[in-house]
């Protein structure tokens, strides 16, 4: 038995395919010790990891602070968590033996603690993966518009990094996707962009879908055998009470029966009357009505994205920030469903969409591919496979 250190101050999206690889990993007789921020402790104690945690608050409000406007800002952002997180974890750990370090490919400053604890490291990928060679050539021709102080600011705070920890920072790459030896990616090649960049050190092992650990308050009886569309944007970018209304007004007294979850930070009251045909909750157990779903109108965050397509649904995505963009291009490019963009998006717009992905041959043709392609992988078993691979290489 080996005793894993796994950090990760990620969200919803960074945490959750997690979960199984964790589960999978003590139920093959490791011992996880695992920082995140504390809105996790519960889900992930359920995994029966030790879980220990950092000020959340200070946390994000330390990333923000970076500044949101250029990519190097939120990279700066990504260097003022160290001083939250590396502290706080080098404090609950003294004394403490770990084999190997498991670590998140944005937050939680891996690629750092694993230099400072000098342990063999794991990025765990959540989002699509990028080359160094590609992030350098981005980071290049966003330099042009880079205003100078920005670019300062990131050179004093790696120094002041290098000074307090003892730890080279050559570049941004570091910071913001944290590489290692070996990095799992909850994808496949056939969904990652330029997947011909990535070398064998990249293990694209599919999706990683398992029980969130969370309640199941929702009747599957309302939706099995109708036609089903269910709309939701996420745990974080959910607060569209006008983009609700919306759909409302675009599907509402259709012939389709609509799911549509609005989080926890809306009440339903305050959508007004609900149309007969839809069903709208707060939470809804997204992997348990997906398999009932004919259409997914999603935010694109790439759990929601790689959950649709493994139980074969078209998408529409409306991307609300982060890598949704780009995920909602890859969708459109394999032909798995559409974009819109909810700037200026109508009711008409939104119905049209809607008829025009459900009645289209083609999409569903692309979607039984990438469908296909996600099952025939391991996620999160194989996962852990390709980690004791790594223990062996490491002599772990």
């Amino acid at each position: 038995m080996a005793r894993v250190l796994f950090i990760n101050g990620g969200s919803e999206g960074h945490i959750n395919p997690t979960i199984g690889v964790v589960e999978d990993l003590i139920s093959r007789g490791e011992e996880v010790v695992y920082f995140a921020i504390e809105d996790f402790r519960e889900r992930l104690e359920k995994t029966g990891a030790t879980v220990r945690t950092f000020d959340g608050q200070k946390f994000i409000k330390a990333f923000i602070s970076g500044g949101r406007n250029f990519l190097l800002e939120r990279i700066n952002g990504l260097l003022r968590t160290a001083d939250i997180v590396i502290p706080s974890v080098l404090e609950q750990i003294k004394g403490e033996h770990f084999d190997y370090i498991i670590h998140d490919s944005m937050f939680g400053c891996g690629y750092l603690l694993a230099q400072i604890l000098k342990l063999p490291a794991i990025n765990s990928c959540t989002s699509f993966a990028q080359s160094k060679a590609s992030f350098d050539k981005m980071m290049e021709q966003l330099s042009k518009t880079i205003p100078t102080e920005i670019v300062q600011e990131f050179q004093s705070l790696t120094e002041k990094i290098n000074e307090k920890y003892d730890v080279e920072i050559p570049s941004p790459y570091e910071v913001f996707c944290n590489p290692a030896p070996m990095t799992i990616v909850y994808t496949t090649k056939e969904f990652q962009p330029f997947s011909e960049e990535f070398d064998h050190t990249y293990k694209f092992v599919g999706p990683s879908i398992s029980s969130r650990l969370t309640r199941e308050d929702f009747d599957a009886s309302e939706i099995k055998g109708k036609s089903l569309l269910y709309i939701s944007l996420g745990t974080v970018f959910n607060q569209a009470i006008d983009f609700y209304k919306l759909c409302f007004k675009a599907l509402g007294n259709t012939d389709h029966t609509v799911v549509m979850s609005i989080g926890e930070k809306i009440q339903i009251a305050d959508l007004g009357e609900t149309p007969t045909n839809f069903i709208v909750k707060n939470y809804v157990p997204q992997t348990e009505v997906l398999k009932y779903t004919k259409l997914f109108i999603t935010h694109g965050g790439m759990n929601s994205a790689h959950e649709g397509l493994y139980y074969g649904v078209p998408l529409i995505v409306i991307p609300q920030s982060a890598d949704q963009p780009i995920i909602a291009e890859q969708v459109v490019r394999i032909g798995a469903g559409l974009q819109l963009k909810m700037e200026g998006l109508s009711a008409n717009q939104l119905s049209e969409a809607v008829d025009y992905v459900i009645n289209q041959y083609s999409v569903y043709k692309a979607v039984a591919s990438i469908r296909d392609s996600f099952q025939k992988t391991g996620g999160y078993h194989q996962a852990v496979d390709e980690i004791f691979e790594f223990k062996r290489q490491y002599d772990v």
